[in-house]
């Protein structure tokens, strides 16, 4: 990339919105103040369109041409946690050995400041002809994978040529990720008096022979190269009093998708697991209020996906990691964990990841980023914008 693409002044004016981003708390549901934030920098940018949708996505366009590029990074964090346990206040955005400090510093707000400011270098730069630009700062993705992006593409009317995940990647180009299927399974008891256990049907005990059905799949799952993972992530009953017999049960499973692997499958597992029991499985459908109070409703089923080497969002990713890096990739990353891709990804939209930061530092104490990796997540977006 031609240097004055990314001057001393973009360098010092996105790090300090980072900073200021990572101050601004924007756990789940409270996203508000940081969507304004957000909206308040793209204008002072100059973007050509600004605006929080009704899901409260914050979004900003540059450029009018037909080829649409989406450049998307969520501004939900999870829970900081007791603060005394970290070696800075997770709200201070300290930089201690170089190192910016603080919750969301990796998961997710350098990739959102590096797009952001990506685009507007974009535009000011005259690299946009031909090209329309989107970047969103995306609600409540820690809970509701992708549905934040339905709601924009639906209110909106956008449907993009290329979508890229801001999600970190130690900026290196990540080409997919794991699918995912989340599902409830009860189990329905009779109740009765602690006294005369016999009288009823405990429901917990039901449900104990398929908990050890779901370790004895995970055992098996684990044995078998390529296979992905299940586990038991939440148990609960009811029952009329400490003294009686529960009449139900429920346990909540998080399965993981390996690429080969499909929801169809996982259908079939849910099937055995609950056979011959008095249980049954439903979908892990989760609901949520975004801060802006529209309705999120998830469905956690998503296919494992992986975009080609040879396909050209990948051919332009790795071209202008060259551009910026000085050398051609070493390597190719795939995330064990979902992202908003799961929404493009079904769309058909060619989707692919890339962001600052170390994933196995995200939702930890002391998350921390290197600020030199958000710099040069923006001049890579810079550079594909150009390319792409």
């Amino acid at each position: 990339m031609h240097k004055a693409f990314f001057t001393p002044e973009d360098g010092r004016g996105l790090i300090d919105f980072y900073r200021e981003a990572v101050r601004t708390r924007s756990y789940s549901d409270e996203e508000g103040e940081l969507a304004r934030l957000v909206t308040a920098r793209m204008e002072a940018l100059g973007f050509d369109e600004v605006f929080i949708d009704p899901a409260g996505n914050a979004v900003g366009r540059v450029g009018s041409g037909p080829r649409v590029l989406h450049f998307d990074s969520h501004m939900d964090t999870v829970q900081a946690g007791d603060p005394a346990a970290w070696r800075a206040d997770p709200f201070s955005a300290e930089v201690i050995d170089g190192m910016v400090y603080g919750r969301g510093t990796v998961d997710m707000k350098g990739g959102l400041a590096a797009s952001l400011y990506a685009a507007a270098i974009a535009k000011r730069e005259g690299l946009l002809e031909g090209r329309t630009v989107y970047v969103t700062g995306s609600v409540c993705e820690e809970y509701c994978d992708g549905v934040c992006l339905e709601h924009f593409y639906r209110h909106s009317g956008v449907r993009p040529d290329f979508c890229v995940i801001c999600e970190p990647s130690d900026n290196t180009i990540t080409l997919g990720h794991t699918g995912k299927v989340q599902a409830r399974i009860v189990t329905q008891g009779v109740s009765a008096h602690g006294s005369a256990p016999e009288k009823g049907v405990n429901a917990v005990y039901e449900m104990a022979e398929i908990i050890q059905r779901v370790e004895a799949l995970n055992q098996n799952l684990q044995s078998r190269p390529g296979s992905g993972t299940i586990v038991l992530s939440h148990i609960s009953c009811d029952t009329a009093s400490l003294n009686a017999v529960p009449s139900r049960c429920e346990i909540y499973l998080d399965r993981r998708l390996r690429l080969g692997e499909s929801t169809a499958q996982v259908r079939e597992e849910l099937d055995a697991l609950v056979a011959g029991k008095r249980a049954l499985w439903e979908p892990g459908t989760l609901r949520r209020r975004s801060w802006t109070g529209a309705e999120l409703v998830y469905e956690p089923a998503h296919e494992p996906w992986r975009i080609a080497e040879e396909a050209p969002l990948t051919l332009a990713c790795s071209a202008a990691y060259e551009a910026v890096f000085g050398a051609a990739p070493e390597r190719y990353d795939f995330w064990d964990f979902g992202t908003n891709a799961v929404v493009p990804v079904s769309m058909g939209v060619p989707t692919i990841g890339f962001g600052p930061g170390a994933y196995k530092l995200a939702h930890m104490v002391d998350e921390r980023c290197d600020p030199k990796q958000v710099e040069d997540a923006c001049r890579f977006y810079v550079q594909l914008m150009a390319l792409l």
